[in-house]
């Protein structure tokens, strides 16, 4: 009993200690920055770089880019592929991966 005594008034000190303490000095947040510039269909400005001298094909789908070809002057040709179209780009080596799972739409509502 004494110990739980003991305990119970050594986490009620400990919580008046806290309080006695002044709160942190807050600094206001700095301004966002301004959002990307928009096209004229008002889709985002996607900037990829690439290296200087690479020849770059880009793959449409329905007015969005889907995939680029990236051919090096000197050097194999590889491809950056947005798979999920929310614009997560990933580099592939070839494009015949071996087993795909098979991705299409089965029905949208609009």
């Amino acid at each position: 009993m004494a110990r739980s005594l003991l305990a119970l008034l050594f986490v009620i000190s400990s919580f008046l200690a806290q309080a006695q303490k002044p709160p942190p000095k807050l600094e206001p947040l700095p301004e966002p920055p301004p959002p990307p510039p928009m096209a004229e269909d008002g889709e985002p400005v996607v900037r990829i770089p690439v290296q200087e001298g690479d020849k770059v094909e880009e793959v449409r789908e329905g007015g969005r880019v889907v995939m680029l070809k990236v051919t090096p002057p000197k050097g194999r040709p590889y491809y950056l592929v947005d798979t999920t179209g929310n614009g997560n780009w990933m580099r592939r080596d070839s494009l015949d991966d071996g087993v795909r799972v098979p991705m299409w739409p089965i029905h949208t509502w609009d």
